[in-house]
């Protein structure tokens, strides 16, 4: 058939390019410096107490939307929780984090708007971008360079009176560097502009209490200003949150299409999730100890020291990221291998996320490996 043919000419394409990609079954064996669960709260024991008695309680799933059926008391005191640690006077719990950025900037971009994206947002931020634009005439996305305010400042004083939308991470998924949130809100609001931050690596991580990037900027709460987030790296669990003023929660529950058309996350994800929200906004300790592995490993990978837990370290191309990646996992140690078109600019590199959960002679141990296997 010749779609298929066009799928294999396809696929032969990106092999070539060194762009293939595999779905392996995870090895709990492996020293993880490639997953998310940057406090290591995935398997608290408290974490998993809570939600073993959530899932005696109610099954398996939520059985419905949230609308419908999905919401319960649980999914209630996540959001109570999640809005007072972020700043917010009310949060909105989704299945996913992509979910919660596809939602936000649908419902924060105005028909006829402009969107300021930075350069290297997540792939679920363009997403939402693209998903803003569709039916609505006039709306368009421009995208900023990154972490750049003057040229976000250019961007919106280019289009005096539109109604606009500046959109960006905290903390960068790929390279882990911080945005210049402070005076990305001073020119957004300059212009009239609201701004939208996914704090999603950055919760728990730094801030007070954990608080996210928006909170370290002292920003928590502020006018004309949104937060996004997902529960599945500091938090170990899964699902999304929008944090924001109540009537944008008012505004995603009755127009929201990502959140009322989607079974709600599983009640004892739910619980999970606000157990490990306890830990997290007491683990200063734990953050004192990510800070110091992160600056450990960029000091002997010969990388800029991150504001959070993710460390970008460049390889010379998609094949040699993807042979150094599969070294360090025969010897033993899990890595991020990230290549285009994953990457914003197009370079490859191994992505090596901070574990607290692991021992610190593990830690160090996987370190070596992974200078010792560098092209």
């Amino acid at each position: 058939m010749e779609w298929l043919t066009a799928l294999d000419e396809e696929a032969a394409a990106r092999r070539a390019a060194g762009l293939r990609r595999e779905l392996r079954p995870r090895a709990d064996d492996l020293l993880d410096l490639a997953g998310n669960d940057y406090l290591g709260l995935s398997r608290h024991p408290a974490v998993l107490a809570a939600a073993a008695s959530a899932l005696s309680a109610y099954g398996l799933g939520a059985t419905g939307s949230r609308l419908v059926r999905g919401t319960t008391a649980l999914h209630e005191e996540l959001e109570d929780g999640l809005a007072s640690l972020l700043g917010f006077g009310s949060a909105l719990v989704y299945s996913s984090g992509y979910l919660a950025n596809l939602g936000a900037v649908r419902a924060l971009a105005r028909p006829g708007a402009l969107i300021v994206s930075d350069a290297h947002n997540h792939a679920s931020i363009v997403d939402g971008c693209r998903l803003a634009r569709a039916g609505r005439d006039g709306t368009e996305t421009v995208v900023a360079p990154h972490a750049d305010p003057d040229a976000v400042r250019a961007l919106l004083a280019a289009h005096p009176g539109r109604p606009a939308l500046v959109v960006t991470e905290s903390v960068f998924s790929v390279d882990g560097d911080l945005a210049p949130l402070a005076e990305l809100y001073e020119a957004a609001r300059a212009h009239g502009a609201l701004l939208l931050v996914d704090d999603a690596h950055a919760l728990g991580v730094i801030g007070p209490h954990g608080a996210g990037g928006v909170a370290a900027a002292g920003l928590a709460g502020a006018p004309g200003l949104a937060v996004t987030a997902t529960l599945s790296k500091s938090l170990g669990a899964s699902g999304g949150v929008i944090a924001g003023p109540p009537q944008l929660h008012r505004q995603l529950v009755d127009t929201g299409r990502t959140f009322i058309f989607d079974t709600a996350l599983p009640p004892a994800v739910a619980a999970g999730a606000r157990a490990a929200l306890d830990l997290l906004a007491g683990g200063d300790d734990l953050r004192a100890e990510l800070r110091a592995r992160a600056a450990r490993a960029a000091e002997r990978l010969e990388v800029p020291t991150p504001a959070g837990g993710v460390i970008s370290v460049a390889a010379p191309g998609p094949d040699e990221a993807l042979a150094w990646a599969q070294a360090c996992r025969d010897r033993g140690v899990a890595v991020g291998c990230f290549r285009p078109p994953s990457t914003p600019d197009g370079r490859s590199r191994l992505r090596l996320t901070v574990n607290v959960g692991l021992a610190p002679e593990a830690f160090d141990e996987a370190l070596d490996i992974i200078l010792k296997e560098r092209p």
